[in-house]
């Protein structure tokens, strides 16, 4: 019995990632755009520390978390609670990217650990131990 190695092609390969992302309802924008993918000379020293003390070589969970605009603020978006979590007023972002895209990963990390965050009053309610 003979086998026949069948490789996809390139328009093949692509199609079936378009098509998974659709089904994940995510887009993996840095897959397409090499710019995208964090530069870690940039990071901030709250983010370098957090990396350090979680034992992390990477940030590849917020790789795709970037500053954008909710109603005319600078803001980062939430997952974890579907909403837009805003910078705060006064401050000054800088004119590079990636340097605005570490700050917004640092914004939401420290939203996220904050006593603030919604999910905190959720874990408070109904927790069970």
């Amino acid at each position: 019995m003979s086998h026949k190695i069948v490789s996809k092609s390139a328009a093949e390969t692509t199609r079936q990632q378009v098509i998974r992302e659709k089904e994940i309802g995510q887009h993996i924008g840095y897959r397409y755009d090499v710019n995208l993918v964090p530069d870690y000379a940039r990071l901030t020293p709250f983010l370098r520390k957090y990396m350090e003390l979680m034992g992390w070589q990477d940030l590849n969970w917020l790789e795709d978390v970037h500053l954008g605009y909710e109603e005319g603020s600078a803001a980062v978006f939430d997952r974890n609670v579907n909403g837009w979590v805003t910078v705060p007023d006064g401050m000054v972002l800088p004119e590079n990217q990636q340097d605005r895209d570490m700050i917004a990963r640092e914004l939401l990390i420290k939203f996220q650990m904050s006593q603030r965050h919604p999910l905190v009053e959720l874990n408070r309610t109904y927790r069970k131990f």
